[in-house]
């Protein structure tokens, strides 16, 4: 799952990138409201954690812009707002200007993660705390991955993949689609780097003893199933 942080503190932005990779997500940053748009024109993300102090625009109007305010469209990624004001008032102008949630600095860095993952659970968005198929189960807390109750070790990478698999398994994961998930904006990913990853993510839980397959269905992406098996696909 892949998360944008827009923040212009350095060393705070190096904590909350370390905080939220730890946990299993992968994270963009950008330093102000110009990044940001540029990053959501061309990647789809599950959050945006915003700062409202940019150098460039206020956070708040950044929120209302993406919402789209009666237009009838706009941009509808949960959007926590990270921030320094935390009088009532900003919190109820950061809400009913379009934002899910607020969390006012200084903060806890399992509180962020928490409150990340719970945007996601909200209807429409992208996680539930436990998913199941077939024989394997994914504790969505505890990034833990189980084949027919026995615990399997898996990397970040090979979890997150897992991940965006399990959250459309049935359905074709476009490779594009994956690796945006999978792989920030800095990280390094070559040609055939997905490719690499899914073939370890298949040999782990082949060697758990899994029935549960990941088919390559060629020129459209991958997809999940709990063992019943797909034609068309590797």
């Amino acid at each position: 799952m892949r998360v944008l942080l827009v923040e212009d503190d350095d060393r705070l932005s190096e904590g909350v990138v370390m905080g939220l990779t730890a946990a299993g997500f992968a994270v963009d940053r950008v330093e102000d409201g110009e990044g940001a748009e540029a990053a959501l024109a061309v990647t789809s993300f599950d959050v945006v954690v915003l700062d409202l102090g940019l150098p460039d625009v206020d956070g708040l109007e950044l929120v209302r812009r993406w919402r789209g305010r009666g237009q009838g469209q706009g941009i509808a990624v949960p959007v926590l707002i990270l921030t320094a004001r935390d009088g009532v008032q900003d919190r109820v102008a950061g809400l009913d200007g379009g934002a899910d949630d607020y969390l006012p600095k200084p903060f806890a860095m399992p509180e962020l993660v928490a409150r990340v993952r719970a945007l996601m659970r909200r209807p429409g968005g992208a996680l539930g705390l436990a998913i199941t198929c077939g024989d394997l189960s994914f504790d969505t807390v505890g990034r833990e991955t189980r084949v027919g109750g026995r615990l399997v070790a898996l990397g970040r990478r090979e979890t997150a993949l897992l991940e965006v698999l399990l959250r459309r398994q049935g359905r074709v994961v476009p490779k594009d689609s994956a690796e945006a998930a999978v792989y920030g904006f800095d990280d390094a990913a070559s040609a055939n780097t997905l490719e690499v990853l899914v073939h370890r993510l298949r040999k782990r839980l082949e060697g758990a003893g899994s029935a549960v397959r990941i088919h390559t269905l060629r020129g459209l992406g991958y997809l999940l199933d709990g063992g019943e098996g797909v034609d068309g696909g590797a």
